[in-house]
């Protein structure tokens, strides 16, 4: 009550931006203060049984999906607020800035974001030593193409990125979804792909690895990335990223209008079509995520029942505020 009475008078008048970098400095002023952080945890994580995927015991189904910690400087503080795993990323073989701002737009008649931030973040490199310190929150490392390495060097790059974030990561993840890379969508086209995933899971050691997918694939070619992943032996599938689809929209049409990638509850019903999807191609094979539109303890059933191991959220963090995931939890404890 509390944060929508703040969000609705304040927070939804300022730059979206602006609130996502003010709030990364808050968590890390709460991780940097010595024992604040497990205090915190104590307090809000997560209560349930454990959910074993990718050879780890993670505290509970819900974890926070890539895109807002992209440079890995907050993944401690926000696994104290409850959620059960952090995927940090997306980073680049590169540092890049990304796209010139504005470039993040909250939809609120509709409970969603466009963004085309277009992978801002200072590289790997810059990113491992921050990687390396001694953590006790579950982390995934979301890896993207550096926009000026042209497609026929992508190998190379994701590969750079590989090498020096996989023996850090407790999972990685390929992205090849975001469509705010000029041409890295094409790279889901299992000509491309296929040598791409060969490259990073020769280069990977034993780090669990993933790919992200878009929901705009055609069903033949989620079947495709799924027989795909099986037949390399990939670790698992996280569905879905966000999509370039306006569909059924509410709000003033100069937001929708507005390029970028779309995510929060209008991809709900697309995201559980994959995933349902991919867990009848893969069955009991592969480790399914799901993400998108996830709002409720419902919704995270919903994935659950559907064949997903575990699922993120972010949008609907941006909504529910900094106890959400918290309500989330508390709400998943309790018998539906």
């Amino acid at each position: 009550m509390v944060y929508a009475l703040l969000f609705s008078l304040v927070l939804r008048r300022i730059d979206a931006e602006h609130v996502h970098h003010l709030t990364l400095r808050l968590l890390r002023v709460l991780q940097a203060v010595p024992g604040l952080a497990p205090l915190v945890r104590r307090v809000l994580g997560p209560k349930g049984p454990p959910v074993r995927a990718l050879g780890l015991d993670f505290p509970g189904p819900l974890g926070l999906a890539a895109g807002f910690d992209k440079d890995a400087v907050a993944y401690e503080a926000l696994g104290a607020f409850g959620f059960s795993h952090v995927e940090v990323g997306t980073l680049t073989g590169e540092p890049q800035r990304g796209n010139p701002p504005k470039r993040l737009f909250r939809l609120v008649a509709d409970r969603a974001v466009i963004n085309r931030m277009g992978f801002n973040n200072g590289g790997a490199a810059a990113a491992a030593p921050r990687l390396r310190r001694p953590r006790t929150a579950i982390v995934g490392v979301n890896i993207g193409k550096t926009k000026v390495v042209p497609e026929a060097e992508a190998e190379a790059d994701y590969v750079k990125s590989t090498r020096l974030l996989a023996p850090l990561a407790d999972y990685l993840v390929v992205n090849v979804s975001s469509p705010n890379t000029p041409g890295l969508r094409d790279l889901q086209a299992v000509d491309k792909l296929r040598p791409l995933l060969t490259a990073v899971k020769e280069a990977k050691g034993a780090t669990p690895l993933l790919v992200k997918i878009a929901p705009d694939l055609a069903d033949a070619d989620v079947d495709a990335v799924a027989d795909l992943a099986l037949d390399l032996g990939l670790d698992g599938i996280i569905a879905t990223n966000t999509t370039i689809s306006r569909e059924g929209l509410h709000s003033d049409p100069a937001l929708t209008a507005e390029t970028g990638g779309l995510s929060g509850a209008p991809l709900k019903a697309r995201s559980v079509e994959v995933l349902r999807r991919l867990k009848a191609r893969t069955g009991d094979s592969l480790t399914l995520i799901s993400v998108g539109g996830v709002e409720t303890a419902d919704d995270v059933r919903e994935r659950l029942a559907a064949g997903a191991t575990l699922v993120q959220a972010y949008t609907g963090m941006i909504y529910g505020g900094p106890l959400w995931v918290w309500k989330i939890n508390r709400e998943l404890r309790r018998t539906p």
